[in-house]
């Protein structure tokens, strides 16, 4: 199978270590089926969509909403990489799924506006399918209703003119959404399950998504939820565009 490409743009090591074994643990996929560039690092270059099974987008420090002069080089030089990747996807059609930091860039990319009307908290909260997203050959699998966990400072809160929304929560009307048919970002974090959230707890404690002192009541509320369901998407999406690779 030719593999997925797992963009990273998280500049704390641990963060990014536990993003890639999040992702890589529970889509199924091996070592050698994920590869990663984390774009706070380096630039993008030139990437081949034809090598690709499909690409992903985590989540990370950066805001969209952020001032465009408090933003730094390497904040600005990740917003232009990913500007033109993104607008070459869409325009392919290529399987793509962007996650918490990755729906602000698609939503970006497409014109939405990405404020800050809609953060919400570290946490689980309960996802709705739309209609569509009921029907949605990546999302028909799971409840019309579930848990997931988010935390982000800032949201889509204008649905793109040619999007697709698939799940909203009563704090975020854009939880999720499909560009034609096969570029999708959500809000939520799919790749994250209980013990991802222990860890990216204690790294971003002191980053402002919530107070410190509440870090061991947001663990012991996680706990209590049931947190199944979006890593389905992770295997749904492989499932659907893992590609062979040529015949030699």
């Amino acid at each position: 199978m030719k593999p997925f490409l797992l963009l990273s743009v998280r500049a704390e090591d641990a963060a990014a270590d536990n993003e890639y074994d999040s992702f890589l643990t529970l889509s199924g996929l091996g070592e050698g089926e994920l590869r990663r560039v984390r774009l706070e690092q380096r630039a993008l270059g030139e990437i081949d969509l034809s090598e690709w099974s499909g690409v992903w987008l985590g989540g990370g420090p950066f805001n969209y909403s952020d001032p465009d002069e408090l933003k730094t080089p390497v904040q600005r030089r990740v917003e232009a990489d990913l500007h033109g990747l993104l607008g070459r996807m869409v325009q392919a059609d290529f399987p793509f799924l962007g996650a918490c930091y990755g729906i602000g860039a698609l939503g970006r990319r497409l014109g939405a506006p990405v404020d800050r009307q809609y953060g919400e908290p570290v946490g689980a909260v309960k996802i709705t399918l739309t209609a569509p997203g009921r029907q949605d050959p990546l999302l028909s699998g799971l409840p019309a209703a579930f848990d997931a966990f988010t935390g982000h400072k800032e949201a889509v809160s204008r649905l793109p003119g040619q999007a697709v929304l698939l799940a909203s929560s009563a704090g975020c009307p854009v939880q999720a959404f499909r560009v034609g048919a096969n570029v999708y970002a959500t809000q939520f974090h799919p790749e994250l399950d209980l013990a991802g959230l222990r860890t990216r707890t204690e790294i971003y404690k002191y980053a402002g998504y919530f107070d410190p002192d509440q870090a061991d009541e947001i663990l012991a509320q996680a706990a209590r939820r049931d947190i199944r369901w979006p890593p389905a998407i992770l295997r749904g999406f492989v499932a659907r565009y893992g590609r062979p690779c040529a015949a030699s």
